[in-house]
């Protein structure tokens, strides 16, 4: 992680394997809700080239950003010219076990791994159920992240915080907290 300055703006990818729902919201989330403090990305290791249309309706229906988003690779984030990341948090189990490019700057890593809402079958209203609860469990998260005193905690303690918010409700079954 970059030496920490007054007013510097921390950069977060999250990761999935589809970049289509979970990293999507989580990207979303973080723009608004740490705006000033971070900017956020998210990518996935096989986009599916567009974003799920029920993530766009949840973000719309809780106030944050859904435009402008894109399915892309988290190849684009590995490239040279690509913005140094200072933390990269994966919200699938897939992407936590894939092997991951090797990111410029050394981010902090950790997984936060949650349901897929993209994976329930049924009506529209059971879809809409599990992708509120997909954004309402990474708003928590984010939450929380934003909250952490990072300029104060060395590498050590900001890695266990980190992971301790993988944990929080609605964790996937433990998989390895490295992105």
């Amino acid at each position: 992680m970059p030496e920490v300055a007054h007013g510097h703006v921390y950069n977060v990818l999250f990761l999935c394997t589809g970049n289509s729902a979970r990293s999507i919201l989580a990207e979303s989330i973080l723009a608004k809700d740490g705006a000033g403090r971070f900017r956020a990305f998210s990518a996935g290791s096989a986009p599916k080239g567009e974003v799920n249309p029920f993530a766009l309706k949840t973000l719309e229906a809780y106030g944050y950003p859904a435009q402008g988003f894109r399915s892309k690779s988290w190849l684009e984030f590995a490239e040279p010219g690509a913005p140094v990341m200072d933390f990269v948090f994966t919200v699938c189990d897939n992407a936590a076990g894939e092997a991951c490019p090797l990111w410029p700057g050394q981010p902090m890593t950790a997984h936060w791994g949650i349901e897929d809402p993209a994976a329930v079958e049924g009506s529209d209203i059971e879809k809409e159920a599990a992708f509120n609860a997909a954004f309402r469990y990474l708003k928590n998260r984010i939450s929380v992240f934003t909250a952490l005193p990072i300029a104060k905690l060395d590498r050590l303690a900001l890695n266990a915080k980190l992971r301790e918010i993988g944990h929080l409700a609605g964790a996937t079954s433990p998989r390895p907290d490295v992105a």
